[in-house]
């Protein structure tokens, strides 16, 4: 019998807080690092065992890597790492490469191919034109919660510190090879779709069951999935999924923000730290969604406690002292501690400094499907 888009599926073991991760990937030509439409090319090229992690996505110039479910920040690591080389390898011998960013630097709409799939045809006929637009890198993270009214509950809290991850994650300083003065040009380009941003609190399983059923039964879209909020829950994974971070040039960086996302799913739904002001103060948020994207590590965000703008820096470290103990309990204490090297050197200062070199854009580009595979 076929059951309902919204039942809860936990992982079998019934573990809370395990991990599960995926990374929107470039396809680059290594002649001159442009975007390579070549999804098909490559999803026929793939050994069976690297292709069950490889799914294609809306544009033909990019593809999803995702690991299989953990309990910890260091397995990820290993596994994404794995994948990483693999891929690599694969793309190397049918002339491609791969890197990680929240946006390719100079692409533009025109050369935007959109990928054959049923779904992204899909996306397409629903989205018309502006599914062309340049296409856009995201790093998701779920965490495994078994009881849905607890995730809701952990969703809704996560949503506080959504600015804080964007600004950390802040990778995608160019566009139609412009500097845009902005940390993460990715949030802006992607907000042109429709359910994107941070959702309202829902406070219950049943009353999100009930607002999405109704959009799905008026076919507004026809699943969850085709919500695309920087947070959301996964019914059919029994995840929370945190959505609003740019892709990451290196493992590293990708695996402290998975701890960080981890740390701050267990803080928040073992307790309850978020303040009430602001869980319930939407306008405060998408405008500290609108400064992460704007300044990145170098924003001040507005508190609603303290009524004041508060340097990221000052919050992060707040926030990893809060965290620490459940690193500890969740064995991810190194990884977590790699969050202050994204504060030290956050990934769109690297671009900029990259970009400054001899080979400019192109020769960022390169260094970014270096960084790839460079860590391990």
């Amino acid at each position: 019998m076929v059951g309902h888009w919204w039942d809860w599926t936990p992982h079998p073991s019934g573990a809370e807080y395990t991990l599960g991760v995926e990374e929107e990937v470039m396809l680059l030509h290594p002649e001159d690092w442009s975007l390579a439409q070549q999804i098909d090319l490559v999803m026929d090229a793939l050994p069976e065992d690297l292709a069950g992690h490889v799914t294609a996505e809306t544009h033909k110039s990019a593809l999803e890597l995702a690991t299989g479910v953990h309990e910890g920040a260091a397995a990820i690591h290993g596994e994404l790492a794995d994948h990483r080389r693999r891929l690599s390898t694969e793309l190397e011998a049918i002339g491609l490469r791969a890197a990680g960013a929240g946006t390719h630097p100079f692409a533009v709409w025109q050369e935007t191919v959109v990928s054959s799939g049923q779904r992204q045809q899909a996306v397409y006929g629903s989205m018309r034109e502006l599914a062309r637009r340049e296409p856009t890198f995201a790093l998701h993270v779920h965490v495994g919660v078994p009881d849905p009214d607890r995730a809701i509950c952990i969703a809704d809290r996560l949503r506080v510190h959504l600015p804080l991850l964007l600004a950390l994650s802040a990778n995608s300083p160019f566009w139609q090879g412009r500097d845009t003065g902005l940390a993460s040009a990715r949030t802006p380009l992607f907000q042109a779709f429709p359910r994107v941003g941070i959702p309202r609190a829902f406070h219950s399983y049943e009353e999100y069951v009930s607002v999405v059923d109704l959009l799905i039964r008026c076919d507004a879209f026809p699943e969850p999935t085709f919500l695309w909020w920087d947070v959301r829950p996964q019914p059919v994974f029994g995840t929370v999924e945190v959505r609003i971070m740019d892709a990451q040039a290196g493992v590293r960086e990708t695996v402290a923000l998975v701890a960080l996302v981890q740390c701050l799913a267990r803080l928040e739904g073992e307790e309850g730290f978020a303040p009430e002001a602001a869980i319930e103060a939407p306008e405060i948020l998408d405008e500290n969604r609108f400064l992460g994207a704007r300044d990145g590590v170098e924003g001040r965000l507005v508190d609603p406690v303290e009524q004041r703008r508060v340097p990221v820096p000052e919050l992060v470290t707040r926030l990893l002292v809060a965290a620490r103990p459940h690193a500890q309990d969740l064995g991810c204490e190194a990884e977590l501690g790699e969050v202050e090297r994204l504060l030290a050197r956050p990934g769109q200062a690297r671009q900029l400094e990259a970009a400054r070199g001899s080979g400019q854009l192109p020769g960022l580009v390169r260094e970014l499907a270096e960084e790839f595979v460079a860590e391990s």
